[in-house]
């Protein structure tokens, strides 16, 4: 092999590389764009930890202590079928539970018409609830009707 077709193998890969590490390096900068608003109450530290989590993955985070954390999920019309211990929004886009941040992240790359997203109750292993125990969980995508379908399973 001549080193003109060497250097240009190497080159093609080098050029590859670079494109899927400027791919990889723009998630956590789309995600630096959004910012999260989360309603939970003071006294809750796993949203605390959940809000963390968040912020480790690029998304700017609100974080608005109310006292009752039902009425903001009413209001935001988010269904008590799938309730958790905070609710947020983002965008368009309503967020219920411990929702790991890459469920969000290709929320908001995919668009899809629905209300939003839901973790149902507190599942240990979720972003937030880390711990000795985990089990298996899914992201709800819940749509606008409140009827869901699994968005990802965890």
């Amino acid at each position: 092999m001549t080193n003109a077709i060497r250097n240009t193998g190497a080159r093609k890969l080098l050029l590859a590389a670079l494109a899927t590490m400027s791919l990889i390096g723009s998630l956590p900068a789309q995600a630096a764009g959004e910012t999260v608003e989360v309603f939970k109450s003071p006294y809750c530290g796993c949203c605390g930890k959940w809000v963390e989590h968040m912020r480790q993955a690029g998304f700017k985070m609100k974080v608005t202590e109310v006292k009752d954390v039902i009425a903001q999920r009413e209001r935001l019309r988010m269904p008590t079928s799938v309730a958790s211990c905070h609710t947020a929004q983002v965008g368009k886009y309503v967020l219920e539970g411990h929702i790991p941040a890459e469920d969000i992240k290709r929320l908001l790359a995919e668009k899809p018409a629905a209300l939003g997203l839901a973790v149902p109750s507190m599942p240990p292993g979720s972003p937030g609830m880390e711990g000795s125990q985990s089990i298996p969980y899914n992201s709800l995508l819940v749509k606008a009707d409140g009827s869901t379908s699994v968005f990802a399973k965890h």
